[in-house]
């Protein structure tokens, strides 16, 4: 499906929804959210108003063209009013992380030299109140929950406030708003995305509208999509990923968008919304997967032998889909194990999903398959902030799990004498604002160096191995890629979050934090006592259950690449904690260090000997 209509700038895609395609479509729905248990929509007439006034509001503020707006908020339509009200302007948003501390967002809001800041509740609200007066730029502050407002805060607005200086704004600049999206160019910044990193300071990503509307023009061009599309959308929108995927490329094709109400919300969001669309991370499939294997597991056996008939059945089919050759016979056990066991299984995510795509970090090859098996076909791509963001992806009628499929059309990947993945095209970022040096490292004659490790394989799909700064070298000079191994482990039910330690080490261990559920699960069926669920990791039972899950995964893995010792941890590894980024990467410099002595001890032994 190509664009609803050709256009070089978000704002010109703005201004053709709510001029065309809106006024031809008066009924549709742009977007919906839940308010008080019922899912309420939003026409293309309220969008624009809604937009507009808000637009000429920061206008009356002072926002002109090249000034950077920040936004701290969570996914709901305010978030698209406000971002396409600073495009609209000729104005730069600085999208950030709820999650982020004081520290981090003062750190941004003076490095992108921000005037304003939008929030969207009282907790963003304080934390930027908390580090003003040490943001020189910083001249009012937008708050979306009006009943979270603070009185006496200087220069504190409103949405509704802001919006009613535009109505006043608009009585003697009536045309200011459409006459500042006709000034867009493709070459004009857009927005500075900010890297969480996994070590140092935050590096703001600069993306022009020519470098985002490339890489949906590349999405629309290759993957089924319409306006008869609804996506479901709970990726934060600060990251490039959902941003690029289920926002701008959701509204080029004109399809709905409905915001979840949070991540806990998603399975019954899925069933009410029944989406056709949705981007998402492996992390929501390890948990629609892990749901119904424990729903398994807790059916009699003849249950659960009628389970794995039907998923074995799924999986022979697709396999034989492929290669174009379907027996009569195995079309009509296809149909039977449908009936009884697949469709149930789709039907929790709506019964109406087309595809998903995935991307973030690694899927592992057994969900990709046992997803292809139920009847959902999710998609891995790859790429970076910096690539706003695809560099590849699988396509809807050419996947292959394992991969990450082959280059998006407009894109040029290629691999490096040392392994590293190298890509040039129109969606590359401008560079890092204010950071000549880590520009300059990043971005060599045209290439960007993404600090990733691939090789593609004999048919061109593109397979990722590791990041360059994560290989392991053991003491006995193996090299050693911690991510793949991480994630086969992590396919475990009884294991929730698997660190590899070894670089310089003579083995491989392991900081393991278990899936509390599933081992309270096994506590109670053994009769094993506990007063809370972190007692368990001291139970000798548990350990020797997260051994015997190891011991199952290294029968596939090189003796190098076996898992000699572990520990297991009481608490989960949380952005709050500072050990993974709000992207949900590991930082493992930060973890090694707090878990030094932990580590040292599983070393210990062999030390002494």
């Amino acid at each position: 499906m190509a664009l609803l209509k050709e256009f070089k700038t978000i704002p010109e895609l703005y201004e053709f929804l709510t001029e065309e395609f809106g006024k031809n479509n008066p009924e549709r729905f742009v977007m919906k959210q839940k308010v008080e248990k019922e899912w309420v929509g939003i026409k293309y007439a309220e969008f624009k108003e809604q937009t507009e006034t808000f637009a000429l509001g920061l206008a009356s503020l002072g926002v002109k063209r090249g000034d950077n707006v920040s936004i701290i908020s969570e996914n709901r339509p305010e978030w698209v009013y406000c971002d396409m009200a600073i495009l609209g302007l000729g104005a730069v948003d600085v999208p950030l992380y709820p999650s982020l501390t004081s520290d981090n967002i003062e750190f941004i809001l003076n490095n992108s030299d921000s005037v304003g800041v939008i929030c969207s509740t009282k907790l963003q609200l304080n934390k930027v109140l908390k580090i003003r007066d040490k943001c020189k730029t910083l001249k009012f502050i937008v708050l979306l929950n009006e009943k979270d407002v603070i009185a006496g805060v200087p220069n504190l607005y409103t949405f509704k406030d802001v919006q009613e200086r535009g109505k006043e704004f608009a009585v003697k600049h009536k045309t200011h708003f459409r006459d500042s999206i006709r000034l867009a160019k493709e070459n004009d910044l857009c927005t500075i995305i900010y890297t969480s990193g996994t070590t140092g300071e935050p590096k703001g990503v600069m993306l022009t509208h020519k470098n985002i509307v490339s890489n949906m023009r590349d999405a629309l061009l290759l993957y089924p999509m319409d306006s008869k599309d609804i996506f479901l959308s709970f990726l934060p929108l600060c990251h490039i990923f959902e941003r690029m995927g289920g926002y701008y490329t959701a509204f080029a094709c004109g399809g709905e968008i409905c915001y979840a109400q949070s991540i806990e919300t998603v399975a019954s969001d899925l069933a009410e919304i029944k989406p056709t669309i949705m981007t998402a991370v492996p992390r929501l499939f390890e948990r629609i997967y892990s749901k119904v294997i424990k729903n398994v597991e807790s059916q009699s056996e003849k249950k659960q032998k009628i389970f794995n008939w039907a998923l074995n059945v799924g999986m022979e089919y697709c396999k034989a889909r492929k290669n174009n050759n379907i027996p009569v016979r195995l079309t009509i056990k296809h149909k039977i194990a449908d009936a009884v066991v697949l469709k149930k299984i789709r039907m929790r995510t709506g019964g109406n999903l087309k595809f998903l795509i995935s991307g973030g970090a690694a899927l592992a090859r057994e969900l990709g398959e046992f997803f292809e098996a139920v009847g959902i076909i999710v998609l891995e791509g790859y790429g970076l902030t910096e690539s706003s963001p695809v560099l590849s992806a699988n396509r809807f009628d050419n996947y292959k799990f394992g991969t990450v499929g082959k280059p998006f059309p407009s894109v040029e990947v290629k691999i490096a004498s040392d392994g590293e993945i190298l890509a040039r095209g129109p969606n590359i970022m401008q560079g890092y604002y204010k950071n000549k040096k880590e520009t300059d490292e990043t971005l060599k004659d045209g290439w960007l160096h993404t600090g990733d490790i691939g090789v593609f394989d004999a048919e061109g799909f593109l397979v990722i191995t590791d990041r360059k700064k994560n290989l392991f070298k053991t003491s006995a000079g193996k090299y050693i890629a911690p991510t793949p191994l991480e994630n086969m482990f992590l396919a475990s039910k009884y294991i929730d979050q698997f660190v590899l330690i070894g670089d310089k080490r003579m083995f491989l261990s392991a900081l393991i934090v278990p899936d509390f559920e599933a081992i309270k699960e096994y506590a109670d069926s053994h009769n094993i006592k506990y007063d809370n669920p972190e007692e368990l990791v001291d139970v000798k039972e548990v350990y020797d259950l997260i051994e015997k899950e190891l011991h199952r995964f290294h029968k596939s893995l090189a003796n190098y690449e076996k898992v000699r010792k572990f520990a297991l941890l009481t608490k989960p590894f949380s952005i709050e904690g500072g050990e993974i980024t709000p992207s949900l990467k590991l930082k493992r410099k930060v973890i090694e260090e707090r878990y030094r002595n932990l580590i040292e001890e599983m070393y210990s032994e062999i030390n002494k000997g």
